[in-house]
């Protein structure tokens, strides 16, 4: 198993444990992270992102394979199945993650996703709708920064 292979098991495997101190030490400290959620972030950004979301999980579930790295990029497939906080329903997010590494650490990740499945689960009916649409993917993005901005004010 290739080094950056193990490295991302360790990054999952910690996730699945909700241990953000071991996810973090898997990023390099110019780390940056995109998703349709978080489309933009970078350095302590994306590591106070997973400590936010490992602190407010609610019954977590993660599945994680398919990880193949080289020296320089890799990738995997998860799944995570969680209680979406602003609405209590069930959310399950399939996830497929690509990443770029330097000196042994992440220096990139960027996770793909449907909005749209995720607004429908996330939010019912409304993102059954109209998650498809870039009013509600905006609000959607408006929302995380703002929580992701209110949890980092409130740790400092």
């Amino acid at each position: 198993m290739h080094n950056n292979e193990v490295l991302l098991e360790k990054f999952f495997s910690a996730f699945q444990q909700l241990d953000a101190i071991a996810m973090v030490s898997c990023y390099a400290t110019d780390v940056q992270f995109s998703d349709p959620v978080f489309p933009i972030l970078q350095g302590t950004e994306v590591t106070d992102m997973w400590t936010m979301l490992t602190t407010k999980a609610k019954d977590l579930t993660l599945a994680f394979d398919n990880i193949h790295a080289d020296d320089q990029k890799g990738e995997a497939h998860w799944v995570a199945t969680y209680q979406f906080s602003q609405t209590g329903r069930v959310v399950v997010n399939d996830i497929h993650s690509s990443f770029v590494f330097r000196n042994g650490k992440i220096i990139r990740q960027v996770d793909h996703f449907s909005l749209w499945k995720w607004a429908g689960q996330a939010l019912g009916t409304k993102g059954i709708l109209l998650g498809w649409t870039p009013m509600v993917r905006n609000t959607i993005q408006m929302q995380a920064a703002k929580n992701l901005r209110n949890f980092r004010y409130k740790r400092n």
